[in-house]
C-alpha cells in the first residue's frame, strides 16, 4: 500500500480504561548509598493520556474524528485527564467523573533515556451498577453516529461483561464493526466482536497454552477463535510481527517492521487505533493489519507512550 485512506472522513468511538501517563525525566550519575539502585535526578515532568486515552491520541493524530466513553476520578488527576481530552477538541461528553474512584495514573521514571521504574496508582473494582445505565444510554446514542467502535480494555473494571454485551449488540444492530483490545484470563465476554487484538502473552494466558513457537502460537489462536468467536483474531508478537486468523482462511503472518526498539509501551494502542481506522476506511483485515504493523514499528522506536503522524506513516510506506 503506497497511499493512505483519507482518515479525516472517519469517526470512531473509543470506550475503555482512561489513564494519565506521568513521566519524570532525569539523569543518573550515581548509585544510592541506601540500596543498590540508581539515583535519578529529575529535570522535568510531562503528562499525557494513557490507556484508552492513548488510543484516542493516535486517532486524533491521524486526522480522524473521535468520541470517548470512560471513567475518571473527580480530583486533580481527573481534572487533568479531562483537560487533556478537551485540548484534543473531541467529544468527551461520555466521560463520567466518579468521586469514589481514583483516576488511573502510571508514573514512569526515565533516566539515561530508559525507563528505570514504573509506579501504578489504580483501583480495579468492577464498574458500579449506577454508572451502567448512563453509559449504556450513551452507547446507544453514539454508536449509530460513528463508523466503528474500539474497546480498549485494560482490565481496570470498566469493561464488564454486561457492558460488553451491550456494545456488541448495538454494533450488530447498526452494522458497525467493533474492535476489542482484550485483557484477562477469559475472552468469552468479547464474543461476537469483529476483531480481537491480544498480544502474544495475553493470548497464551487466555488460551491456557505456553507459546514457545509458531505451532503453539497457532494452537493458542485457534483455541481463542473457538472460545471468543470473533470474526477475526490478530495476535501481536513484538519483534516477531503479527498473526492474523480468520475462519476458513489460512493463517496470515506479517513480518515485524520495527528497526530499533526503545519502548513498547502504547504499541498495542497504536495497533488497535490503526485497525479501527483501516476497517472503517474499507480496507481489508489484511491491509489494515499490515498498516498497523508499520505503525507499531514506528512507535516502538520512540521513548514513552507515543503516537504516529500521517507524514511518518507515508514516509515509511514510501520507503518500503
Amino acid at each position: 500500500m503506497k497511499r493512505l485512506p483519507d482518515f479525516s472522513k472517519i469517526s470512531l468511538l473509543v470506550i475503555g480504561d482512561l489513564m494519565v501517563d506521568e513521566y519524570l525525566w532525569g539523569e543518573v550519575d550515581r548509585i544510592s548509598p541506601e540500596a543498590p539502585v540508581p539515583v535519578v535526578n529529575i529535570r522535568k515532568e510531562s503528562y499525557t493520556l494513557g490507556g484508552a486515552g492513548n488510543v484516542v491520541n493516535n486517532i486524533v493524530e491521524l486526522g480522524a474524528g473521535v468520541s470517548v466513553i470512560g471513567i475518571a476520578g473527580s480530583g486533580q488527576w481527573g481534572r487533568l485527564l479531562i483537560r487533556h481530552l478537551n485540548r484534543l477538541k473531541i467529544d468527551a461528553s461520555g466521560v463520567i467523573q466518579d468521586e469514589h474512584r481514583p483516576t488511573i495514573r502510571k508514573t514512569r521514571i526515565i533516566g539515561a533515556n530508559q525507563q528505570m521504574l514504573r509506579i501504578d496508582r489504580e483501583e480495579g473494582a468492577p464498574l458500579h451498577q449506577r454508572f451502567l445505565k448512563p453509559i449504556n444510554e450513551n452507547l446507544k446514542k453514539k454508536i449509530p453516529e460513528v463508523d466503528a467502535v474500539i474497546v480498549s480494555d485494560y482490565g481496570k473494571g470498566l469493561i464488564i461483561e454486561p457492558l460488553m454485551e451491550t456494545i456488541t449488540a448495538v454494533c450488530h444492530r447498526h452494522q458497525k464493526p467493533v474492535i476489542a483490545d482484550p485483557k484477562g484470563m477469559v475472552f468469552t465476554k468479547y464474543a461476537g466482536v469483529t476483531l480481537l487484538t491480544p498480544n502474544k502473552k495475553e493470548a497464551g494466558l487466555a488460551a491456557g497454552i505456553e507459546i514457545t513457537d509458531d505451532q503453539t502460537l497457532l494452537k493458542a489462536g485457534k483455541r481463542l477463535m473457538d472460545q471468543a468467536r470473533p470474526n477475526a483474531l490478530l495476535i501481536t508478537c513484538g519483534k516477531e510481527g503479527m498473526l492474523l486468523l480468520q475462519p476458513d482462511r489460512a493463517p496470515h503472518w506479517i513480518k515485524a517492521k520495527a528497526k530499533q526498539v526503545f519502548d513498547v509501551s502504547g504499541a498495542g494502542d497504536t495497533v488497535v487505533a490503526m485497525m479501527g481506522l483501516g476497517i472503517a476506511s474499507g480496507l481489508t483485515l489484511t491491509e489494515s493489519a499490515m498498516l498497523a504493523n508499520t505503525a507499531a514499528g514506528i512507535v516502538v522506536g520512540k521513548i514513552g507512550t507515543a503516537t504516529i503522524s500521517i507524514s511518518e506513516l507515508e514516509e515509511y510506506l514510501g520507503a518500503d
